[in-house]
């Protein structure tokens, strides 16, 4: 057991995508090259992140494995919107969060649903029903937070005055709901029903494997955020396209790889854990968390969204919790959920 070749391979092209990362950010390549070059080694760091926790979740079984993989590949994530924030690019924080969401809840799950639906004999990818109702409400109770200080703002109520004071209020609230529904899923195991399976890896190696890429996801991060305003510039693209997109894709690697390589081995409850954790982790405990931590920073993160963000957030809770609720999915539902995200990349695109 150990390392395979192809695996082998991919750790030292992430290492010379990081190397090359730190390279660009310090000897003065062009920004754009920068950008791009930081954006390849996070998503890079972020497979790394992806392999070394399943090696050391394939010990505690798939449920937790899932948690652990969704939990740690939302690193890059984390790191980003920290430096954004302490750079003062608020709206580049804010659509990275809401675009993880939305990338996570309707692209990835999406194609997840498209290749799952394709492995089965009927077309119909089945699952467990738990995770997706539980992550449905965590969604909504998120989603009513952002609609109530929305229509706040919007209506001149006074309470729209004190929008940073409601946001940590609902940050703590949400914190509180979220460790309230993680301990017993993971105590429960989640509905999975795959086995646990034994790691090619050893512990010791995983472990060290997630450090270095912890470090070096928070050192590609603020590089990528150094880039990323003059890319910005220079491409023409908006800040609401850089960070529902670019950002959200390049930190959702973890998702897209492990949940489309589950779902073609017809392993379907791991695949969807992976995503739907994921999906509640942003939505119940990374905003809430980027909320509290950006108290630090001179610019202060809040509920406080767009109105286009606010309506898209609302519609894709609902459609989600349509197409998963009933634990099977058929591969038009993907498309339907790829489909919106599609359509809500183009309208970041003109803003």
């Amino acid at each position: 057991m150990g390392l395979a070749r192809a695996e082998r391979g991919a750790l030292v092209a992430i290492a010379v995508a990081t190397a090359a990362a730190a390279v660009a950010r310090y000897a003065g390549a062009p920004e754009v090259l920068a950008f791009v070059v930081a954006g390849l080694a996070l998503a890079g760091q972020a497979w790394m992140v992806s392999f070394a926790t399943e090696q050391v979740g394939e010990r505690l079984g798939p449920a937790a494995t899932g948690f652990l993989q969704s939990t740690l590949g939302n690193l890059p994530e984390l790191f980003v919107v920290i430096f954004a924030l302490q750079k003062g690019e608020i709206v580049v924080a804010q659509t990275s969060i809401i675009g993880s969401l939305l990338a996570n809840a309707l692209l990835v799950l999406g194609l997840v649903i498209v290749v799952g639906a394709r492995a089965s004999d009927d077309r119909y990818m089945r699952f467990s029903k738990r995770l997706p109702n539980d992550t449905a409400t965590l969604l909504l109770v998120t989603t009513f937070i952002i609609v109530i200080v929305a229509v706040a703002v919007g209506s001149h109520d006074a309470a729209g005055r004190h929008v940073q004071g409601i946001s940590i209020v609902a940050a703590i609230a949400l914190l509180a709901v979220y460790g309230a529904w993680v301990v017993p899923y993971l105590r429960s195991g989640g509905g999975v029903r795959e086995e646990a399976t034994t790691p090619r890896v050893p512990v010791v190696v995983s472990g060290v494997m997630l450090a270095v890429a912890g470090v070096a996801a928070a050192l590609t991060s603020d590089w990528f955020i150094t880039a990323l305003r003059p890319a910005i510039d220079q491409l023409g693209i908006s800040e609401a396209f850089a960070g529902l997109v670019i950002v959200a894709i390049a930190g959702n690697a973890v998702e897209n790889t492990v949940g489309l390589v589950l779902a073609r081995k017809r392993n379907n409850d791991l695949a969807v854990s992976v995503v739907k954790n994921s999906v509640v982790q942003i939505a119940a405990f990374l905003f809430p968390v980027l909320i509290l931590v950006s108290l630090l920073f001179a610019t202060h993160l809040t509920f406080a969204l767009a109105p286009v963000y606010v309506v898209a957030l609302g519609i894709s809770a609902l459609l989600v919790w349509q197409v998963t609720g009933d634990g099977e999915a058929a591969e038009f539902e993907g498309w339907a959920l790829v489909a919106v995200y599609v359509i809500l990349a183009a309208i970041t695109l003109y803003e």
